[in-house]
């Protein structure tokens, strides 16, 4: 955790490895606006989705018909918004793995990288996806300061991430405490969730403070994870509000 005002910090085991599960997500979404950015591809060009591109998991495309047509800039909302799979394995083929985890050395996650895609058979694999908690917070403090990609891109890329639809983690208690019609917040997040592992990370901003979360849980049945998630969301809130 890091108050990006004050820049004190909070470390819990930050550097352990995990299975990052739907987080990463983000770095492939960078590596795609990092391809918007040199016109290497257009966010308004269509790909028609194919049967061999479905996925199960989480997202709405795998229940679409062979055929459709979706915007590149539409795939990626529905990557981060609705942690859609079958988007995913689309971008990641679209960006390339290797300019992916170029990116994410590049951003100093050096503990992090992208082996294979989403719900693959794990036959054949050459290891797991990885990543920290540490790591996933050093993206996102660089994407608050407008370094991933662009200042442009950066603000882009947090946009989407505060329309999250899953909010059961760190937002699932304080949505209903405090709507945000009632009161001046925000969060830019993603989640990621497979059996055994709940995470949650993203920029929290209330009134007029800003703080980084990136809270990682493996081991524990669903429920819990997804209640100390919770709360522990709820706690940072109340801090940011009432400071």
């Amino acid at each position: 955790m890091k108050d990006l005002q004050s820049g004190d910090t909070w470390e819990n085991e930050a550097e352990l490895s995990f299975y990052p599960a739907s987080m990463i997500k983000l770095p492939v979404m960078a590596a795609i606006f990092s391809r918007f950015e040199d016109e290497a591809i257009d966010p308004e060009d269509t790909i028609a989705l194919q049967q061999d591109d479905i996925v199960g998991g989480s997202g709405v495309l795998q229940y679409m018909s062979p055929g459709t047509e979706i915007t590149i800039s539409d795939l990626v909302m529905l990557m981060i918004i609705q942690s859609d799979n079958t988007a995913t394995n689309i971008l990641i083929d679209l960006a390339g793995m290797e300019l992916i985890n170029e990116l994410i050395e590049e951003i100093g996650m050096h503990q992090s990288k992208i082996h294979h895609k989403l719900m693959s058979d794990v036959i054949g694999r050459k290891a797991e996806n990885v990543t920290t908690a540490k790591d996933i917070s050093i993206f996102l403090e660089q994407l608050y300061e407008g370094r991933i990609v662009s200042n442009e891109a950066s603000a882009h890329m947090i946009e989407i991430m505060k329309k999250q639809q899953i909010r059961d983690s760190l937002p699932g208690k304080l949505q209903y405490r405090y709507p945000e019609e009632t009161i001046d917040w925000q969060l830019a997040h993603k989640t990621g969730w497979v059996p055994g592992y709940r995470h949650d990370a993203g920029i929290f901003y209330v009134q007029n403070r800003s703080f980084i979360a990136a809270v990682f849980s493996k081991g524990s049945d669903d429920f819990t994870s997804m209640t100390a998630l919770s709360a522990i969301g709820l706690e940072i809130f109340e801090h940011l509000n009432h400071r």
